[in-house]
């Protein structure tokens, strides 16, 4: 049973990794790096990450400095970046390309709540699916005379307190993130 129990808890592990790293790509008002994540360039015909091909940083807080390691393929960087969903407008000096991440609006930024709360509620979703695949174990060993009766409670208990502990991290990732978006 301690057994099922850590397997749950690495199962959900690795659910808030994947939930973190969905929300970081969120664009709030400040310039991350995070926000290129998704970008894939086409480099000598294969789909490259863009931290693959250049280096990123952030100056100035707003503004997002793009140093690819082979001039050649600014024009194909710039286009990835056109093609994504992002709204950011890249420009280019011929060796380095600046992204200037503006403010958010008022409006963009309540958008932009509904769709991290969208993304915390998939999280918790994932969350009870792990949730009822250890309970489903559970009920399988219980069947299998594998553990007695009081263990299968004792099981159910523990199952559901490390739900619990991890949609509590989901609420509090979502917090800050919330926090994030809407300061100006």
């Amino acid at each position: 049973m301690k057994t099922l129990i850590k397997q749950t808890r690495e199962k959900m592990d690795k659910s808030i990794e994947a939930f973190r790293r969905e929300i970081a790509r969120v664009r709030t008002g400040r310039a991350s790096v995070a926000l290129l994540d998704g970008i894939k360039v086409e480099y000598y015909g294969n789909p490259m990450p863009l931290n693959q091909v250049a280096t990123i940083s952030v100056s100035e807080g707003r503004t997002i400095v793009i140093q690819p390691w082979d001039a050649s393929i600014i024009s194909e960087i710039e286009k990835a970046i056109m093609r994504s969903d992002l709204g950011l407008t890249p420009t280019s000096d011929g060796k380095i390309i600046r992204i200037n991440v503006p403010p958010l609006t008022e409006e963009r930024r309540k958008e932009l709540v509904k769709v991290v709360r969208k993304m915390a509620e998939e999280g918790r979703v994932a969350l009870r699916n792990i949730r009822r695949e250890a309970l489903d174990q559970l009920k399988s060993m219980k069947k299998n005379k594998e553990i007695s009766e009081d263990d299968f409670y004792r099981g159910q208990e523990e199952v559901q307190k490390v739900t619990d502990e991890y949609i509590k991290k989901v609420d509090k990732i979502l917090e800050e993130k919330e926090k994030e978006i809407m300061s100006v």
